[in-house]
């Protein structure tokens, strides 16, 4: 399911028009950004828990030339299934 496809199902379920379907979903995902930019995170029960999450720095290798390379540390999003949507997800 793409971007297009969960705003039409948004404005099926709830009514909305498209367009205030779009600024929800867009908005969501601005403020999901922008809590975890700032070190936050975000849970929404049942559902699940966005995070930051640390990645240390570590030792790569070029697979072209086989030069191994320095890969600095980062922070990445990392997304936890909540108890029902695992559950939903196990039914099928």
């Amino acid at each position: 399911m793409n971007k297009t496809e969960l705003i039409n199902v948004i404005t099926k379920r709830t009514h909305l028009t498209k367009k205030d379907a779009e600024k929800v979903l867009t908005t969501f995902a601005a403020v999901v950004a922008d809590e975890l930019a700032g070190g936050g995170k975000v849970q929404i029960s049942g559902f699940g828990t966005f995070e930051a999450s640390e990645r240390a720095a570590r030792k790569g290798r070029n697979p072209q030339t086989g030069e191994e390379v320095e890969v600095p540390a980062t922070r990445i999003p990392k997304f936890k299934a909540g108890k029902e949507l695992k559950a939903a997800v196990k039914k099928g």
